[in-house]
């Protein structure tokens, strides 16, 4: 989930960019493309290594039930797969009206994308703690979050301009996400004693207490503090040091929060 928000992310901020400063976001095509291309094959690759019977995931394609989630998202990940392929080769041989125009359709994929695990989750038999709404939100603030971090740091063509943008989405990001964990952490016990159950991995003494509040630091808070020192100073060293925190971070907080309603028995 980590490698496919970045894989998403950097697509929806390609895609900003050349709408806000088209000459130097021109030169991010084939290095954004390559990213994109790199970690969606990380998330399929470990989705594959999943499954209960690997070598048998064909059976999605060929035998498929469009109530689950994993179907639908294996064509739509497979879809888009196949755009981030044509991007790579448009960029290489540097058409760039062409890949613009794939671009907009690749970005309006990659929302589905990013969104559908999501719905995997939420599809899970008694874990309450992982319910649609917040879930789907949490997505795309990550792909958000994730893709504009690893925007800052590959564009060293971009200006400050470009960048001071980038570092906003960030930190706006970070903020709605750390807000919505906040929410859950406070008011999520009042939902299922399963919820309250979860949550006692991460409060007090929690076996997973330091890591949650380890993640939350690195993934939101301290980015976000060092966003307006970057502003403040107009220091890109500091705005490359958040976006790095954000990305390490990310893969805290989802490994945490993807781990906890896994360890409550079910019976």
């Amino acid at each position: 989930m980590w490698a496919k928000s970045i894989g998403t992310g950097v697509i929806f901020m390609l895609f900003m960019l050349l709408k806000t400063h088209p000459e130097q976001a021109g030169k991010l095509r084939l290095p954004t493309a390559i990213v994109a291309f790199v970690f969606i094959n990380i998330f399929l690759l470990f989705t594959l290594a999943d499954l209960h019977q690997p070598f048998r995931m064909w059976h999605i394609f060929v035998y498929s039930n469009w109530t689950s989630a994993i179907a639908i998202g294996s064509f739509m990940a497979s879809g888009f797969l196949g755009l981030l392929t044509l991007l790579v080769l448009l960029a290489w041989k540097k058409n760039d009206g062409a890949y613009d125009k794939l671009l907009l359709w690749t970005t309006i994929l990659a929302i589905p994308v990013t969104l559908y695990t999501a719905g995997l989750m939420a599809q899970c038999t008694a874990r309450e703690l992982w319910q649609m709404p917040t879930e789907a939100a949490q997505m795309i603030l990550a792909a958000t979050l994730s893709g504009s971090a690893m925007m800052i740091l590959l564009g060293g063509s971009l200006s400050y301009e470009a960048k001071k943008s980038l570092g906003v989405i960030l930190g706006l990001s970070a903020l709605m996400a750390f807000i919505i964990y906040m929410s859950e952490y406070v008011f999520g016990p009042m939902k299922a004693e399963e919820v309250a159950a979860i949550m006692g991995y991460i409060k007090g003494d929690g076996p997973y207490t330091v890591m949650f509040w380890l993640g939350q630091w690195i993934a939101y808070l301290l980015p976000m503090l060092f966003i307006v020192l970057s502003r403040a100073s107009k220091s890109e060293a500091i705005l490359k040091l958040a976006a790095l925190l954000a990305l390490v971070g990310l893969a805290i907080v989802k490994h945490v929060w993807l781990s906890i309603p896994q360890l409550l028995p079910m019976s």
